[in-house]
């Protein structure tokens, strides 16, 4: 393998990895604060890309853009109001058939609104032919877009939760509720900005990425399992090790197709995630006072 050939591999495992990256956040802000795990997440990304798609032919992109991050961040308060709220003292397995069954809903719905067609929004820089020469390696200047946003969106979202009060505040709920409550914490006000964070977040997700990997009513359903996978590599609530994962994942499926048929490259991260749950259910970089602490 050339060294323009590892380059290439390196830039395109980066890129995907930052996206898995922002999905396994999504998991994480929701988890942290109401132990739920939503599999809803990936229909986030799906309606950041269509509505910012369908704005986008009447206005601005930046409007287009600022306006789905708004409405999927709505969309995420409303599924706490309607679904979330309802259920009392719900077991595991009901919020999993629950945030299952939405996601089957939003899915359905974007089908009748958007149809089966592909779309995409336009580059943020040059066109689909435009790219940058780096090391003999050349790549997108849109993959310089998602990479830049997704690292902007992991440090502002862990200054957020360290240093703002909001942010404590939901930490608090993730620990102890009932103390929280005791604090004067609304713990459900922090739920439901929990799902508007995780919905914000996914949206943007789905608006950089909407230019290279082109958006569907169903494209949400792969990027979650992926998502979820790099979640529980890094450790459920643990966004450091959400982190390292997704670039692991990203890395690993983007050097596979060197060797593997490219049919295989989305076995990559069940496989992974499978060697994980057997070997290491809690994280391949949990630590035990990371899990204590319930970082981030």
């Amino acid at each position: 393998m050339s060294l323009e050939q590892l380059l290439q591999y390196t830039f395109s495992g980066i890129t995907n990895g930052s996206i898995y990256v922002i999905v396994a956040i999504g998991y994480n802000i929701i988890y942290n604060t109401t132990g739920i795990i939503n599999f809803a997440q990936g229909e986030f990304l799906m309606l950041g890309g269509m509505i910012s798609i369908s704005f986008a032919s009447i206005m601005p992109l930046p409007m287009a853009m600022l306006l789905a991050v708004i409405i999927t961040a709505l969309v995420g308060a409303l599924i706490d109001f309607i679904f979330i709220r309802r259920m009392k003292k719900p077991s595991v397995l009901n919020m999993v058939i629950v945030t299952i069954g939405i996601s089957i809903l939003i899915r359905e719905l974007a089908l009748h609104i958007w149809d089966e067609k592909v779309r995409s929004l336009p580059y943020f820089t040059g066109d689909g032919t435009t790219s940058i020469k780096i090391l003999g390696a050349y790549i997108s200047p849109q993959v310089l877009w998602v990479l830049g946003i997704s690292a902007v969106i992991v440090v502002c979202l862990n200054l957020f939760f360290k240093f703002t009060t909001l942010g404590r505040s939901m930490r608090a709920c993730s620990s102890n509720r009932t103390a929280a409550r005791l604090c004067g914490i609304n713990a459900k006000n922090m739920v439901s900005f929990s799902f508007m964070l995780s919905a914000a977040a996914g949206a943007v997700a789905g608006i950089i990425v909407s230019p290279i990997t082109q958006t569907q009513y169903d494209c949400g359903t792969s990027l979650a399992i992926k998502g979820f996978a790099v979640a529980i590599i890094g450790g459920l609530g643990n966004s450091t090790g959400a982190l390292a994962g997704g670039i692991l994942i990203g890395l690993l499926e983007a050097f596979s197709i060197s060797i593997l048929p490219l049919a295989y490259k989305d076995a990559v991260s069940i496989a992974v995630l499978l060697l994980i749950l057997f070997f290491r259910p809690g994280g391949l970089f949990t630590r035990k006072e990371m899990t204590a602490l319930k970082e981030f």
